[in-house]
């Protein structure tokens, strides 16, 4: 009796700690690497190297407009879900970027953080995103999440 109780006990804490070890995995390979995953862009309407103030790609319709969605999904979850969130649904740990409208004033907001980045008491929280993706990727990523649902966030007029 007292064999079997000991044979269960260990097969109950090697599962506890397989169950441990798979989510420390699954924890630590959220979103992918910290440092910018590249993105071709070539077949997108190429922007120029002076970095423009609105969303170029917000009124986009057909086939350019799914090929600018498709290539902003991609590059936000290889790039920004680790903190913002996989498919634009924030965890906390940074802004819910769905709330963010599309306006002027918003994009301007946008293209500040992804040109300069984040520092916290000097800690770099959010890498200058330009540094590794040109600005046709980042307005993709923009226009993504333009078009991704909000309706469930409240409040609905955060920004």
């Amino acid at each position: 009796m007292l064999d079997c109780l000991l044979a269960y006990l260990l097969a109950y804490l090697l599962a506890c700690l397989l169950a441990c070890l798979l989510a420390c995995i699954s924890l630590f390979s959220y979103g992918g690497s910290a440092t910018a995953q590249s993105i071709d862009t070539s077949e997108l309407p190429q922007l120029g190297e002076e970095w423009v103030e609105e969303n170029p790609y917000r009124e986009l319709s057909g086939d350019m407009r799914d090929k600018v969605l498709s290539l902003g999904a991609s590059a936000y979850n290889q790039n920004c879900a680790s903190c913002h969130g996989l498919g634009g649904v924030s965890d906390g740990i940074a802004p819910d970027l769905r709330m963010l409208k599309a306006s002027s004033e918003n994009d301007q907001w946008y293209a500040y953080r992804v040109q300069n980045g984040v520092e916290h008491d000097g800690v770099v929280s959010m890498p200058e995103m330009t540094e590794q993706l040109s600005q046709e990727a980042l307005w993709s990523v923009r226009t993504w999440l333009e078009s991704v649902e909000t309706n469930d966030l409240l409040p609905s007029d955060i920004f």
